[in-house]
């Protein structure tokens, strides 16, 4: 087990080489009264903000942009907060853990509802969306506690690549309309909610994959401490 202040982040992600120069450039200009504090509240703000967008486009469908600029506000307040904080070398590890994957599970809550309740996805897969989503976290969390090592993206994907995809899906929806497929076993579904529910089933995927591969590493790994310690023993044992 490790202290939270030992773990080692992993960020590999697909735009990361994109990514991480613009993180540490707006680091570098952000002003002096701009804290993590008030970047993580922004990042909540905006999550507010797509859920509202995306329950209001039974109004409009012109909602889909305020719900892209939600998202863009989501990646500047969720991304940029750690990064500022390890910048100007402010960082509370233990109160930035907690606070930062406590934002994380409201805002994916808040996105997934608010597609759910849109007319482009299908409430009931956008919730297992979410669940599959807390799932994934919930697995990487006790990793992280029994590792020490807290692997923030699952297969060079993370939030930031969810984000755009969301961003395209929109823009795609806003200009086509929505389209939909007639499905052997499901019905008539729209495109929104294929692709909801291919990620929570990818998620749930990887949840049940990813675990039983952790698993299993970290069961050889205690039976190999198991088998030096009673070695050990064994020898003190043979030197009495």
């Amino acid at each position: 087990m490790s202290n939270v202040e030992k773990h080692k982040r992993e960020n590999k992600i697909l735009l990361g080489f994109l990514e991480r120069p613009a993180l540490r450039w707006l680091a570098a200009h952000m002003p002096a009264w701009v804290t993590p504090d008030i970047l993580t509240w922004i990042g909540v703000g905006a999550s507010v903000l797509i859920f509202v967008s995306y329950a209001l486009t039974n109004i409009s469908p012109n909602y889909l942009w305020l719900a892209n600029l939600g998202f863009l506000l989501n990646w500047f307040g969720d991304s940029l907060d750690g990064t500022l904080a390890r910048y100007r070398k402010i960082e509370r590890p233990r109160y930035g853990f907690l606070i930062d994957h406590w934002v994380d599970a409201i805002s994916i809550l808040l996105i997934f509802l608010g597609l759910g309740l849109s007319p482009y996805v299908d409430l009931q897969v956008a919730s297992l969306a979410v669940i599959s989503y807390l799932l994934v976290s919930i697995m990487v969390y006790l990793i992280t506690y029994v590792t020490g090592i807290f692997n923030i993206t699952n297969a060079y994907i993370g939030p930031t690549e969810f984000r755009v995809l969301a961003i395209i899906l929109n823009t795609i929806i806003f200009f086509s309309g929505e389209v939909t497929f007639k499905l052997r076993w499901v019905g008539e579904t729209s495109l929104f909610t294929l692709v909801t529910g291919a990620v929570a089933l990818i998620l749930f995927l990887y949840f049940m994959i990813n675990t039983a591969i952790q698993a299993q590493k970290l069961k050889l790994l205690d039976e190999k401490r198991l088998e030096r310690r009673l070695a050990k023993e064994r020898k003190n044992q043979d030197t009495n």
